[in-house]
């Protein structure tokens, strides 16, 4: 079993702080620039790299507010209303997943009304550094001692401050999940498929697997279970994965697919 006594502050110089999470959240931005670009080459797309640079802007300003207002609006809106400047002081946490992944989509529909690209062809490369980015994401989780998991006595469980018990270090898991779907996307991403196919796949992919870390993951304090015993994290991911169904079925498959 594991003490969690990490530092997630890499150094301080007087009210300036470097976080380990904020190092690990440029990098994702910075991996990204360079997957995309090296993708649209090998696809010969008519993508500059100032346009991925416009793109990854777009994303950021999409991802922070979608995520925000998404966590404000149904995990947490009785606080908010009655603390309307906390909405703002998003370093204090409370950020979803759920609504950065809808504000990335509202982004990248907005770019591509801008340049005039297939939004489908550009989301099925789009969600192959997301997925690296995400693991790398819930590795920050992990450095700041949050998300936890339920209690355990799994030997890996891990000790974190403020929290009683041994818990599941589902941070670990969760970015173990996305290394995994970014392995199953870059394998697929070789062979000839339909636009919206690779999109589609990580929208399954991410909603079955989220689903099942949930069980394993401390639910929001302020909300608990909210149907059946589940979380507002499987609920999400249950509408997502239906979402999903519906797109895969929507796409017009290839006769050279595989």
């Amino acid at each position: 079993m594991f003490y969690h006594n990490i530092n997630p502050i890499l150094f301080s110089l007087g009210p300036f702080q470097i976080r380990y999470y904020g190092i690990i959240y440029v990098l994702g931005f910075v991996i990204a620039y360079f997957l995309i670009n090296y993708i649209i080459k090998k696809k010969g797309l008519d993508i500059t790299k100032d346009d991925v640079t416009d793109l990854l802007f777009y994303l950021l300003i999409g991802v922070i507010l979608g995520s925000r207002l998404f966590y404000v609006l149904v995990y947490n809106p009785k606080y908010f209303l009655a603390h309307p400047l906390d909405i703002f002081a998003i370093w204090h946490g409370g950020l979803s997943f759920h609504g950065g992944f809808i504000g990335s989509i509202v982004a990248t529909l907005i770019f591509c009304k801008k340049k005039k690209v297939s939004f489908l062809e550009l989301g099925d490369i789009i969600v192959i550094p997301l997925s690296i980015a995400l693991a790398l994401g819930r590795i920050g989780n992990f450095l700041n001692g949050e998300l936890y998991g339920r209690v355990t006595n799994l030997p890996w469980a891990v000790k974190f401050k403020g929290a009683e018990g041994f818990r599941h270090p589902s941070q670990i898991y969760e970015s173990l999940k996305n290394l995994f779907i970014f392995s199953v996307l870059w394998t697929l991403n070789k062979k000839n498929l339909p636009k919206g196919y690779l999109f589609s796949i990580f929208i399954l992919m991410y909603s079955s697997l989220r689903f099942f870390v949930e069980f394993v993951r401390v639910p929001d304090s302020q909300l608990g279970f909210i149907i059946f015993g589940l979380s507002m994290g499987q609920v999400l991911s249950v509408i997502m994965f239906i979402g999903g169904l519906v797109l895969l079925k929507a796409i017009k498959p290839k006769k050279d697919t595989i």
